[in-house]
């Protein structure tokens, strides 16, 4: 099985995960995608452990990050 289409081939969800951190910080993302490890403590450590055992979670996060422009100087929430 090939993944030429695929827009994430070759990322790991730990950098898509910290990526997504560093653009929207854990407070946007947690209103974005209402789960608890962007909530309550948030670390990528503990986003990663749930993430990768919890499916529909993991789909929300990519479609995130396949939906977001990551232009950092046009990020709304970079108060630089």
């Amino acid at each position: 099985m090939t993944q030429a289409n695929n827009p994430l081939h070759g990322l790991t969800l730990e950098a898509i995960v910290t990526q997504l951190v560093e653009y929207y910080g854990y407070p946007s993302l947690s209103s974005q995608i209402n789960i608890r490890c962007f909530k309550e403590d948030p670390s990528i450590k503990s986003s990663l452990k749930f993430l990768r055992k919890t499916p529909w979670a993991r789909e929300k996060v990519e479609q995130l990050y396949l939906n977001t422009r990551f232009d950092i100087k046009n990020n709304p929430w970079n108060k630089g």
